[in-house]
């Protein structure tokens, strides 16, 4: 098809035979998104995804079929609208659908069997802020903290429905709290470390509404197997080969929806 790029856009090939539009000033595809993508179990139903950016989670879960139909919620006009762009880009406008909102603002339905997010995760009165305004919202609390993000997921999902995130190490007492003042449960939790002499960078969380009390501890992830990060460790390899983790990343019980 033919793809028009407006000024300060380009087009990047990336995993799964996925074309996407990126902002060149913007937020682009990184590792955070690529594991989110890759730690999400195979739903049959539908998905929430809260905050989309380009839309990149929500196109790899669609490749991968591990959910029927998603909706992408976007505050930032310019996002939903590439969102919708890079959908119709890769054939898959007829299974996402794409709303311009505020999470906070978003209506009690209860419509979801799992809703997914890689949130804002730096408060507005830490860090640096950048000079883009886009940025600044993608990744400073703009538009709702992560207690936002959590009573927006508890009013969205079904009961015994699944709520995924990628979030900070340093921050991980707070998504925890969030989680279980909506009644989220975690119940999947994985530390992700650049390499095995460096502090984590990353933390993948799993949890169900409505869920019994039980948390399952993964194995962390190392990405590389050496200190310059040239050589990927053979989870990392999986992970890109199979756009999945590793059966031990899954305890027994939650990977229902991976059959």
């Amino acid at each position: 098809m033919d793809i028009k790029l407006l000024q300060g856009e380009r087009l990047d090939a990336v995993n799964d035979k996925l074309s996407l539009i990126q902002r060149t000033g913007g937020l682009t595809f990184g590792t955070d998104a690529l594991l989110l993508a890759a730690y999400i179990s195979r739903h049959k139903g539908v998905g929430l995804e809260l905050g989309s950016g380009t839309g990149i989670i929500s196109l790899l879960l669609l490749s991968r079929e591990k959910l029927t139909r998603i909706t992408c919620a976007e505050v930032q006009e310019a996002y939903a609208s590439l969102t919708k762009r890079n959908a119709e880009l890769n054939r898959l406008c007829d299974r996402l659908e794409v709303i311009c909102a505020d999470v906070r603002e978003l209506p009690h339905s209860e419509d979801y069997d799992a809703v997914f997010t890689n949130p804002p995760y730096m408060k507005t009165t830490s860090g640096r802020a950048n000079s883009e305004d886009e940025k600044n919202a993608a990744r400073h609390e703009v538009f709702g903290d992560i207690g936002d993000f959590l009573a927006c997921a508890k009013r969205k999902l079904k009961f015994g429905g699944a709520f995924y995130a990628v979030y900070r190490p340093d921050r991980l007492t707070d998504l925890i709290l969030a989680m279980r003042e909506n009644k989220i449960e975690p119940k999947r939790l994985t530390m992700v470390f650049a390499s095995a002499d460096c502090e984590p960078s990353m933390v993948l969380v799993e949890g169900r509404r409505g869920g019994g009390v039980g948390l399952y501890t993964t194995p962390p992830l190392i990405l590389y197997k050496d200190r310059e990060h040239r050589e990927y460790s053979d989870g990392m390899r999986y992970i890109l080969e199979n756009g999945s983790f590793p059966d031990v990343y899954f305890k027994r019980g939650l990977k229902n929806a991976r059959q």
